[in-house]
């Protein structure tokens, strides 16, 4: 507990003795702006990749359980197959809802 405290101690301490330089103003008024703009790509981009991870790894799952179903009782594979797609187009419709998001957060000023 004490290397923790200690540890914890000097992180404060170098972020308290660091916040002279975050108080500095730009020199520059239009850097902001365009620093903004870059990150604001960055953060749709991999907010993006997080929902279409989210997608292919639910799609995943979606098709392996209805090969499982249709192995388990085939008589049912139809219905099982129809669920499977509906549910799959329902995946994708949210991962194009955030490709749209994100066209909207990062259209030109």
């Amino acid at each position: 507990m004490s290397r923790f405290r200690m540890l914890l101690f000097a992180v404060v301490g170098i972020l308290a003795s660091s916040m002279s330089v975050f108080a500095q103003a730009t020199a520059e008024a239009g850097d902001n702006a365009s620093s903004v703009s870059k990150y604001r790509a960055l953060a749709a981009g991999v907010g993006f990749a997080i929902a279409v991870f989210g997608g292919a790894v639910g799609q995943s799952r979606i098709g392996a359980a209805a090969c499982e179903g249709a192995a388990r009782n085939p008589g049912a594979a139809g219905r099982i197959q129809t669920m499977m797609i509906l549910g799959l187009a329902l995946i994708e419709s949210l991962v194009l809802f955030a490709l749209l998001v994100v066209f909207a957060v990062v259209k030109p000023s």
